[in-house]
């Protein structure tokens, strides 16, 4: 019977060892697997060999963590997953795209197709160059099989197929509980466009529950740059708007690439919006009020979608098994400043081998 991380942690206090090991899967193949992985009985022989001089075991000093540079590194995942508000505030716009961890595509190398934005490339701070497949052989030993099953269950379901934008939108947590509902939903891909940083609304943590971390969240300063740069990918404008030229949402085709476009709580979607919109669609309502909460209506609009492109498709989730890996890489290196470090001493290690001889 396994030891939960709780009782684990208090055997390793006792212990006066680090609260953090783990071990690279370049180390040699006679290393033990992580603690947190034995048995009660094994954990115990573990922690004798650990404690033994005669040992062979030589922990990598670079993935073997104090308790005090845990705490940093929890600190420092605590950015990954700050308040969508603070997230999107103008000062850290910039370093938004620093979530993203494997190389991103460039509309010039775009030939068509159906738009899926990562390399199979992953660039470390010293140059070193690393496939997704070496990405994974790297942290997955590391990772617990729960966790490794859930992270692989979530790239194998998700899609780019259609992508969700919010449009001047000022209360973030609206902003928040749409960017839960995407990524519960299935859709990897989420644009924001001019929010109003300027108000300042409640605490929206608990409502986004760190999805944020997990989406490729786009920024844009207007409308016009956003939806040029979604037409040139390929996608169709589907702004929400209620008048005469408005489509069912279950009329649409939504195996079409497809951009949801949801807009700001009281005046909805802008003027230049609309305009540029390929189409606009509303959701048929038969109560005295005819609206939806915004984040409500676009929850509704992403889980019919969900069903359509199912029922048309077989299936939402439509990365081919090249793609899942690349996404499930960058769910890898996503997951803690830990991670990453594991993949970067991996490169070093894999660039210090020689060459073979041809």
């Amino acid at each position: 019977m396994k030891l939960n991380s709780h009782k684990i942690l208090t055997q390793v206090h006792k212990m006066k060892l680090p609260s953090t090991l783990a071990f690279s899967s370049l180390s040699p193949p006679h290393l033990p697997p992580p603690f947190f992985s034995l048995p009660f009985s094994g954990f115990r022989q573990y922690a004798r060999n650990f404690q033994s001089t005669s040992t062979a075991i030589t922990p990598n000093p670079l993935l073997l963590r104090t308790k005090e540079q845990q705490e940093q590194d929890d600190a420092d995942d605590d950015l990954l997953t700050d308040t969508v508000e603070q997230l999107l505030s103008p000062q850290n716009r910039d370093n938004i795209s620093t979530l993203m961890k494997m190389e991103r595509n460039s509309l010039s190398d775009y030939r068509g197709g159906r738009w899926f934005p990562y390399i199979d490339r992953f660039r470390t701070v010293d140059g070193g160059l690393l496939s997704s497949a070496e990405v994974v052989e790297a942290i997955e030993p590391c990772i617990l099989d729960s966790r490794k099953e859930r992270f692989r269950n979530v790239a194998n379901h998700r899609s780019y197929g259609v992508c969700l934008v919010v449009e001047g939108l000022s209360d973030f947590g609206n902003v928040s509980a749409a960017f839960r509902s995407a990524d519960a939903l299935g859709f990897q891909s989420v644009h924001v466009v001019s929010c109003d940083a300027s108000k300042r609304f409640r605490e929206n943590r608990h409502v986004s529950m760190g999805s944020e971390k997990w989406l490729d969240i786009e920024v844009w300063n207007s409308s016009r740059e956003c939806f040029n740069v979604l037409k040139s990918r390929g996608y169709r404008i589907a702004t929400t708007h209620l008048g005469k030229d408005t489509v069912s949402v279950y009329d649409m085709d939504w195996s079409c690439p497809t951009a949801i476009v949801v807009g700001n709580e009281n005046s909805g979607i802008s003027e230049e919006a609309l305009e540029l919109s390929d189409l606009h669609c509303s959701i048929p309502m038969n109560g005295m009020v005819d609206s939806f909460n915004v984040s409500v209506a676009a929850g509704i609009l992403m889980h019919h979608a969900v069903c359509d492109r199912t029922s048309r498709l077989g299936s939402h989730g439509d990365l081919t098994p090249k793609e899942s890996q690349i996404l499930l890489a960058e769910f890898y290196l996503r997951h803690s400043r830990t991670t990453v470090n594991i993949a970067c001493e991996y490169a070093k290690r894999k660039s210090s081998l020689p060459t073979p001889k041809l």
